[in-house]
């Protein structure tokens, strides 16, 4: 399955450099004493690109994270990988639809804000940076006419994945737990090669990778690259074939299941 993956990876990074290639790269410019690069045109269509970038660089890093059984790691990156597509959906509807809502522009200026107002001097900076909660970003993506569940369902769905491997990022005890085990019992610190939960975190990873893959796709249509998105359409085939999922349950029945499932 892993091999699998680093195709997945490589093909979404190719398609990256060429999505990358339609937006007008950043310049080299003056803050405080430093010389950084920032897109000096703070469009949807640059954020979605660097958005992107963390969604490649992080399922390349998550490859190396399942390589080396850190899987504790791997889920808190899972939760960012998970935000990462969400707001490239969210973000791309603003592109489709030809409309910058409220909300959208409020995520940019937030998004572009610098992080310190005080570049020499991060003692003496305000940093002051707040942040749109998940769950109107969830309402918003929701509410895209393609998505095939319901609104409601689909915001709880999208809720349910982030608080799911929030525990991952904030340490709670349940999830350390899962460190612990093995003849004596005790703490894997340095990777769990040879446990269970490689072969539990290594399906897990099929979903982001495909995910991936489902993403940057919708990139590709919002940014109008016809040829790209033919050429996905028959990778994405190849992937659900190597992976014996050429079937699929409507994602409505499959809520109506976990609904009704007893505890």
């Amino acid at each position: 399955m892993i091999n699998l993956f680093i195709e997945i990876a490589n093909v979404i990074e190719r398609v990256f450099r060429q999505i990358e290639n339609t937006v007008p790269p950043p310049a080299f410019v003056t803050r405080g004493s430093y010389q950084v690069f920032r897109y000096e045109n703070e469009t949807v269509e640059a954020a979605v690109v660097q958005k992107c970038a963390r969604l490649v660089s992080g399922l390349n890093a998550s490859l190396l994270l399942l390589r080396t059984g850190y899987v504790q790691e791997l889920g808190a990156l899972f939760r960012m990988l998970n935000e990462f597509s969400e707001d490239i959906l969210f973000l791309c509807q603003a592109i489709r639809a030809g409309e910058t809502t409220e909300l959208h522009k409020k995520y940019l200026k937030l998004f572009y804000q610098e992080e310190l107002d005080n570049p020499d001097n991060v003692f003496l900076s305000t940093q002051n940076r707040s942040t749109i909660p998940r769950k109107k970003i969830h309402a918003a993506i929701s509410r895209i006419p393609e998505q095939e569940l319901n609104p409601s369902d689909n915001q709880e769905l999208h809720r349910t994945l982030s608080q799911a491997y929030s525990g991952y990022v904030h340490a709670a005890s349940t999830h350390v737990m899962e460190m612990y085990g093995g003849n004596p019992p005790r703490f894997h610190v340095s990777g769990m090669i040879g446990t269970p939960r490689i072969a539990e975190f290594t399906k897990n990873a099929w979903d982001y990778f495909y995910r991936g893959l489902i993403t940057i796709m919708m990139v590709s249509l919002t940014f109008k690259q016809e040829s790209l998105l033919h050429q996905l359409y028959k990778f994405r085939s190849y992937v659900e074939e190597q992976s014996l999922r050429t079937e699929w349950e409507h994602p409505e029945a499959l809520v109506k299941k976990m609904k009704t499932k007893k505890a």
